[in-house]
């Protein structure tokens, strides 16, 4: 594979909306996600924070396999999370249907000393309550690298 551009990756990715959704997460899972995750108990119907990302990925309009693809990568090629911020304003609840928009907001090169090249491709999702206010913000920053490039 040959390394992309970053100029015309940073042009054409940068700004790019995704097609957006919704998700909602039902009472039984809601308590299902806690008990996995060992969470302490929270007083339905709300969530723990670890939804803000699941949620933000669920209703992106996207899949993973997509947005790899938007960065001129596949499955094959070590993609990993680089960075994960979010943004509570107010809790999320069980069996509300939220609207999630948003895309990517950034595109950098970076060259490290052991990892080579690489591409941190950051998105950012905004999980909207039915009123039209932004309940959470999840921003996620993916690193592709790049290992052609230093071959």
């Amino acid at each position: 594979m040959t390394l992309p551009d970053i100029d015309e990756l940073r042009e054409r990715l940068v700004g790019h909306p995704f097609p957006g959704g919704s998700f909602r997460v039902a009472e039984y899972e809601r308590w299902l996600s806690h008990d996995a995750m060992r969470s302490p108990a929270l007083a339905a119907p709300l969530l723990h924070p670890v939804w803000i990302l699941l949620g933000a990925l669920r209703g992106m309009g996207i899949s993973i396999d997509e947005l790899t693809g938007l960065a001129g990568a596949g499955a094959h090629d070590g993609t990993v999370f680089g960075e994960t911020e979010m943004e509570q304003r107010r809790p999320l609840r069980a069996d509300v249907e939220y609207t999630v928009r948003g895309g990517v907001a950034d595109l950098v090169r970076r060259v490290g000393r052991r990892a080579g090249t690489m591409d941190l491709l950051t998105f950012r999702l905004e999980i909207v309550e039915p009123t039209g206010e932004v309940a959470a913000v999840s921003s996620q920053t993916f690193v592709f690298p790049r290992r052609d490039a230093d071959a």
